[in-house]
């Protein structure tokens, strides 16, 4: 395993961490989280990401059932959560005092404490803004974050997908006022979805130190070839609230490229997921690739992806690219 440094912190994480996102409660209970958690830390994964949307609250208490039976001392490991959408359903959102879609103060205070009821923490590592929120002043919501990590109840803050303007804001914000600026940001990068990350943020690297901790480097599965002859019984894509999905998924030019892939990955010694998640890892700016799995097996062969990172010479990023850079936004 590799460890990079998050942004311009001092704080090192894992080069492939691995997340919670739809595995946790819909395909994962606590006692599979804990055999997953142990084998990625046990492989030098020390960055586990989650989010109190997720699973409407029970990936949080999931992901705290199995780190409570594992018992490891709190310096060892990193937890996230993130914080837009809210998980009260009681009331409609129209008439909801703290509505939902929100980075307003009164929201934001009371998400962190339910996140660490649920995680079983007395602070989270990292904590984000989920998404922007047109509604809510920048300035109002990174101050609260900066309340948070104040009060002890997490270490840093940051985005997911954010417009890059808006994460600049809220960094100019932060240094005018002495607050704690925003250290990483959360977006969506793989090899059809990269102009965010290689063009949009381009300049704040540089400029802020933004740190970047990936998500979706196989696209929900595509980049796995699974969905190359449809939806498969019991894949991601098949799951009635994953219906969204189907559409990219089963895209015929792109499905045509991941084929075009795999002669790519087995020349490597690697699985398109291997290739995929390793391309990802590849980028200087990525400080760590967040990966899910819903079995010990699939967490395994995303881990494999480490040893291809180092294979990908310039001439096989340009193999890559002619597949499918076209067919990228």
């Amino acid at each position: 395993m590799q460890y990079r440094h998050l942004g311009k912190s001092g704080l090192r994480v894992s080069a492939l961490s691995l997340g919670s996102w739809i595995t946790y409660h819909n395909q994962v209970d606590a006692k599979l989280a804990a055999e997953m958690l142990a084998a990625a830390f046990d492989a030098g994964v020390n960055f586990f990401d989650n989010a109190e949307a997720y699973a409407l609250g029970k990936s949080e208490e999931i992901m705290g059932a199995a780190l409570r039976q594992l018992g490891w001392p709190r310096l060892n490991y990193i937890v996230s959560t993130k914080f837009f959408w809210g998980i009260d359903r009681s009331v409609p959102a129209e008439r909801a005092v703290n509505r939902r879609d929100t980075l307003n103060r009164k929201y934001l205070m009371q998400a962190i404490d339910g996140s660490l009821k649920r995680l079983g923490l007395e602070h989270v590592d990292l904590v984000y803004c989920h998404r922007p929120d047109p509604t809510t002043p920048v300035e109002e919501a990174a101050r609260a974050m900066n309340d948070i990590i104040v009060a002890g109840k997490a270490l840093y803050w940051g985005t997911s997908e954010w417009p890059a303007e808006a994460i600049r804001t809220a960094w100019q914000l932060a240094d005018r006022h002495g607050w704690h600026k925003p250290l990483m940001e959360q977006p969506q990068y793989h090899l059809f979805h990269r102009k965010r990350v290689e063009v949009e943020y381009a300049p704040l690297y540089g400029e802020i130190g933004l740190g970047l901790t990936t998500w979706s480097p196989l696209a929900s599965g595509l980049l796995t070839g699974k969905y190359r002859a449809g939806i498969p019984a019991g894949s991601r894509g098949a799951m009635d609230n994953m219906a969204f999905m189907r559409g990219n998924l089963t895209d015929a030019a792109r499905n045509a490229a991941v084929a075009r892939l795999e002669p790519i990955a087995a020349e490597l010694g690697g699985t398109l997921a291997q290739l995929a998640v390793a391309w990802a890892a590849r980028n200087e700016h990525v400080s760590t690739v967040i990966t899910g799995a819903s079995s010990r097996e699939q967490l395994a062969s995303n881990l494999g992806a480490m040893a291809l990172v180092e294979r990908l010479t310039p001439e096989v990023l340009a193999r890559i690219d002619a597949v499918t850079a076209a067919l990228a936004d």
